[in-house]
Parts: structure tokens; C-alpha cells; sequence
């Protein structure tokens, strides 16, 4: 169920915490507003902080769409093995 429109975006201001050039957010949960276009992000994702450059397309969606917290699993092929005779 998707948060009502009235109510606006879901940013939480306390978690938001200023570090030299960068905007570290550790919770993943609240939107991308204005206020963060043009500016580099550090995304929490539970193990370390990813980099993110917020550009015009990404605001509206959630800061956890854009950092991933499982690695990407890739199936490896098997060799084929050639029977002597």
C-alpha cells in the first residue's frame, strides 16, 4: 500500500548528517526531494555507504531503490568434460 499523496514525502530529518562534501542518509526508507538535486549522497546499504549523484530523474523515489544490500548472484556454466576411450 503506497503512502497517500496528501500527506507528501516521507524524509526523515534527523538521519540526515553532514560530512564534508557529502549528505550521509543511513535511512533508506524516506524519498528524494528537491532539496537534494545536484548533490552527492551516501547511501547506507548495511555494510557500507555508496556513492549517489541525485539528478532530476530520481526524485520521488526512495533512497534504498539505489543502493542494493544482496550482491548479484551469477550462475557459473559448468565445463563440459571429455571422456577418453
Amino acid at each position: 500500500m503506497s503512502r497517500s499523496k496528501w500527506k507528501g514525502f516521507n524524509v526523515s530529518k534527523n538521519l540526515i548528517k553532514l560530512k564534508s562534501n557529502f549528505l550521509t542518509i543511513t535511512d533508506r526508507s524516506s524519498c528524494i526531494s528537491n532539496y537534494y538535486l545536484g548533490k552527492l549522497v551516501k547511501i547506507y546499504n548495511g555494510k557500507e555507504f555508496k556513492i549517489l549523484n541525485i539528478t532530476r530523474d530520481k526524485i520521488g523515489y526512495k533512497f534504498g531503490e539505489f543502493s542494493f544490500t544482496r550482491k548479484m548472484y551469477e550462475k557459473k556454466k559448468k565445463k563440459k568434460s571429455v571422456k577418453k576411450k
